[in-house]
């Protein structure tokens, strides 16, 4: 897997967690990532770029998760969205 594909990440996740993520089911998986992006809040106020990077790593892979629950490939949306024609008007 390289660095940079969005698209090999998420396989990675859906290939290794995949069946155990569909089982569980959307909305207890976005309570995970919701809890994920709190530990993210907390370390961005922390003095510990290793806490940082791992809950930074951790939200995408839920987000990656939920993408795949829901059957949202993320590098075709990413790509829709920010990086066709001139991208979105205004704020994000």
């Amino acid at each position: 897997m390289s660095d940079n594909s969005i698209r090999e990440f998420q396989t990675h996740i859906l290939e290794k967690y995949g069946e155990h993520d569909k089982q569980r089911g959307a909305a207890p998986t976005f309570m995970w990532f919701i809890e994920e992006v709190g530990e993210l809040a907390t370390a961005l106020g922390s003095n510990d770029p290793a806490n940082l990077r791992e809950e930074f790593a951790d939200v995408f892979a839920w987000l990656c998760t939920l993408a795949n629950i829901t059957g949202v490939d993320l590098a075709a949306a990413i790509h829709e969205k920010y990086l066709h024609g001139d991208g979105p008007a205004g704020h994000k």
